[in-house]
């Protein structure tokens, strides 16, 4: 007579093996899930800088420009550590200023608004002819590319603990038009965000 109850335990011990290690590693994914947090996303809404087209450059120009900074959690506040802005013109920095003077907590699923006036220098006598040479020839052809960059210490706040400190870099790349206004198809454009 044939013992058919072999296989029927082999399965059943292999069930009762395997249930625990797949509910743990459920249990493990779904905590992960829950508890993983997502950059801060920034998006360039506005950036401008009125005295651009000038012949001899631009001299305490206005630099305006709105920045919204959007976390994008659930459960995760964001930390800054304070908030410093800067403008360049290719490698030459024509501006640099605070955003954010003090720490700032962003809560989860939150946007907020960065708007500011720098004042801004770029002139014959402030640069390298080379680079003057082409800030010239970018307001000929219609296009003055400039990059806006944030910096600052961010680390994550869940509500039992922070994570570690981390720096953090954004660079939004934006181009003007010879009236230094801000060319259409970069307004709402997504700025780069790195962590070191």
């Amino acid at each position: 007579m044939v013992d058919n109850k072999g296989p029927s335990k082999r399965k059943l011990m292999f069930a009762i093996i395997l249930t625990p290690i797949f509910a743990l590693g459920l249990i493990f994914l779904v905590l992960w899930l829950s508890l993983r947090s997502h950059n801060p996303k920034f998006h360039l809404q506005e950036f401008s800088i009125p005295g651009l087209g000038q012949t001899n450059g631009f001299q305490n120009s206005h630099i305006v420009f709105n920045v919204t900074a959007r976390n994008p959690n659930r459960r995760v506040w964001i930390f800054y550590n304070a908030l410093r802005g800067s403008v360049y013109y290719k490698d030459y920095r024509v501006a640099v200023e605070p955003v954010l003077h003090s720490h700032y907590y962003q809560g989860p699923k939150n946007t907020t608004v960065l708007e500011r006036v720098f004042s801004g220098t770029m002139t014959a006598s402030t640069v390298d002819n080379q680079r003057w040479l082409e800030f010239k020839n970018d307001l000929v052809k219609g296009t003055v590319m400039f990059s806006l960059k944030f910096t600052s210490d961010v680390k994550n706040r869940r509500s039992v603990w922070d994570t570690t400190e981390h720096r953090m870099r954004v660079k939004c790349d934006v181009g003007l038009g010879p009236d230094g206004s801000m060319l259409h198809h970069f307004r709402g454009k997504r700025c780069h965000v790195h962590f070191k």
